[in-house]
């Protein structure tokens, strides 16, 4: 057997199931995906804040993103989800298995935050991490990004 064949039918194989893991993640319609990529200013009265996840590591686990007393959502690689909500703090978590990691976002009146959740691999099992990027930043991974859906509690 050619020794290529089977490494490239080995990354085919490996790159489908990446995408069928992937495909568990429920996604908001085309609408509502083009409408949050336009990145309209909130009005004076609330804040937006985008959560993403880019890159590759996305096909092994999702993260689970929650805001305290608010929502929660799945992200994949290459996903990300928007939410609104009246000025103030607000705890955003992230839990991938058994580990959690967090962060206390400040929604502005009129304002858009960014934050990048990300995988965080060391000696045991991997984590998450939440990191606020700047708009330019944050802008440019959620054009490349599919919107997901968030589920209230």
């Amino acid at each position: 057997m050619d020794c290529r064949l089977f490494v490239r039918g080995s990354l085919s194989l490996s790159l489908l199931l990446g995408a069928a893991a992937c495909a568990n993640v429920p996604f908001a319609d085309p609408q509502q995906d083009a409408m949050a990529k336009r990145f309209d200013r909130p009005g004076q009265n609330g804040g937006a804040l985008y959560i993403y996840r880019s890159g590759i590591m996305g096909f092994a686990r999702p993260i689970d993103i929650n805001v305290a007393g608010g929502s929660n959502a799945e992200l994949a690689s290459n996903t990300y989800v928007r939410l609104e909500g009246p000025p103030g703090p607000v705890d955003v978590g992230c839990k991938v298995g058994d580990k959690q990691g967090g962060q206390q976002v400040m929604i502005e009146p009129g304002r858009t935050r960014f934050i990048e959740a990300s995988m965080d691999v060391g000696l045991g099992l991997p984590g998450c991490r939440l990191t606020e990027v700047s708009p330019d930043e944050g802008q440019a991974a959620v054009r490349n990004a599919r919107r997901v859906v968030q589920q209230t509690r």
